[in-house]
């Protein structure tokens, strides 16, 4: 089911624009050039941009689950490493420093050098045999940093126009994308999301604790390493294209962790799934509640995702209750 909703919010981005052209006319004109200004449009902006929603959104559902999964903990999210902001102090670096003007690549690429960075000192500062909490710690000194940083970064912007641009560039969006931003994100989300899909023995293993898990011949290290490795890459790679994009993978394994028997395995592929639903969602209602404004997508989730994650609070403490 949550295939065919992924495939029906495609077809339905493909067709939702500024210009009011028929949906039959948009999906002729993304296989042919007979359609002049059309075809272009359909092929060098709506396209990317869809599938960019589909890929990041899948990217971001699955590292939630495995996040969640790893430290049995229902707020974990894949920022909680501290990728998403060191990603975003590289994308910010290089809009202050100029990159960003003379190259159009030189801001992903600064995002992800960002990315790889913060992977290194994380990695470092939790030590080869440091459990969950000593990752978190880590990632949340590593996080706390790289926040500092790019505020600092903002503080000493020469000019307004380069401090909005900053902003803007952290709000998230997918607008302007082209095929060049998706084959740049393309290998490191798809990476990303087979080294967590590699984790679900070892997730669901960890239900019953870190010794059972060894026990059952778990090597924690590795899965650690492996979680990392691959939260870091889906991260890294979705923030370089599409900024900072927040509640995906927090609220969507909780809304569908009911569903699949909270199997945190079967939960994986499920959130890749769902977070693919909940971005295409959140684009369309960028493009259809405000076309005249520049409204973010990042704005949109957390919008979307801030009342229906504390709804399920609630809920989860009447049923305790």
């Amino acid at each position: 089911m949550l295939a065919l909703v992924v495939l029906a919010l495609f077809i339905l981005s493909l067709t939702i624009g500024p210009a009011e052209v028929p949906a039959g006319e948009s999906l002729a004109a993304l296989f042919s050039d007979d359609y002049g200004p059309l075809s272009l449009v359909m092929q060098e902006i709506r396209l990317p941009r869809a599938l960019l929603g589909v890929l990041i959104g899948a990217g971001l559902g699955m590292a939630g689950a495995a996040m969640q999964g790893y430290l049995r903990n229902p707020l974990a999210e894949p920022g909680l490493i501290g990728v998403s902001g060191s990603a975003a102090f590289g994308a910010v670096l290089a809009i202050h420093t100029g990159l960003a003007a003379a190259s159009a690549l030189s801001l992903p690429f600064s995002a992800l050098a960002g990315a790889l960075v913060c992977v290194g000192l994380v990695m470092a500062l939790a030590g080869p045999r440091g459990g969950s909490l000593t990752l978190i710690l880590a990632g949340i000194a590593i996080s706390a940093l790289a926040s500092a940083l790019t505020s600092l970064v903002l503080n000493l912007s020469p000019n307004p126009f380069a401090a909005n641009e900053i902003v803007f560039w952290m709000m998230g969006s997918l607008a302007d994308r082209s095929m060049l931003h998706l084959w740049l994100a393309l290998p490191f989300i798809l990476l990303g999301m087979l080294l967590l899909a590699s984790t679900a023995r070892g997730i669901s293993a960890l239900t019953l604790g870190e010794d059972a898990a060894e026990t059952m011949g778990i090597n924690l290290s590795r899965l650690r390493l492996l979680l990392v490795l691959g939260t870091a890459a889906i991260v890294g790679g979705g923030t370089a294209v599409a900024g900072a994009i927040g509640f995906v993978g927090l609220v969507v394994p909780h809304i569908l962790r009911p569903l699949v028997g909270a199997d945190p395995a079967r939960l994986l592929w499920s959130s890749a799934l769902g977070g693919a639903v909940m971005l295409q969602l959140a684009d369309i209602a960028v493009r259809v509640v405000l076309p005249e404004r520049d409204l973010k997508l990042g704005v949109v989730t957390a919008l979307v995702g801030a009342p229906l994650f504390l709804h399920l609070i609630y809920r989860t403490r009447r049923d305790l209750g």
